[in-house]
């Protein structure tokens, strides 16, 4: 059973920052490309980063580039969302995933095969 757990949610004034955690459990974390998607009231979830199994490769969405940072550690299965300069439209539950049996574009949803329950980010203006 793979579970993904998010953590570090929060409320934030915007301009501030948050850093988010997501742990997994898995046998083999070290392999699998992550991602963290965002869903933000009546719109579609939407990517917002991704990361390869070595951390030698990052996406990021245009809305997000140069204020948010992914990182892994392999050793404590965890992938983190370092997220600077906080606006209101940042709002969103965030939502970490894992690629374990799918391949194909790190940007899409339907790639990923687990996903964490989703931590609730909101910034105020």
């Amino acid at each position: 059973q793979v579970q993904l757990v998010e953590s570090g949610g929060g409320l934030v004034q915007a301009g501030g920052s948050l850093r988010l955690s997501c742990v997994i459990s898995a046998r083999s974390f070290s392999g699998f490309p992550m991602g963290w998607f965002r869903q933000a009231p009546g719109k579609e979830r939407e990517f917002v980063s991704a990361i390869t199994w070595s951390a030698d490769l990052t996406y990021y969405a245009d809305s997000v580039k140069g204020r948010f940072t992914i990182s892994r550690d392999n050793g404590k299965n965890t992938v983190y969302l370092q997220m600077n300069s906080l606006k209101s439209e940042d709002t969103a539950v965030y939502y970490c995933a894992v690629q374990l049996y799918n391949s194909g574009s790190l940007y899409q949803e339907r790639n990923y095969d687990y996903w964490g329950q989703g931590t609730q980010v909101t910034v105020s203006s």
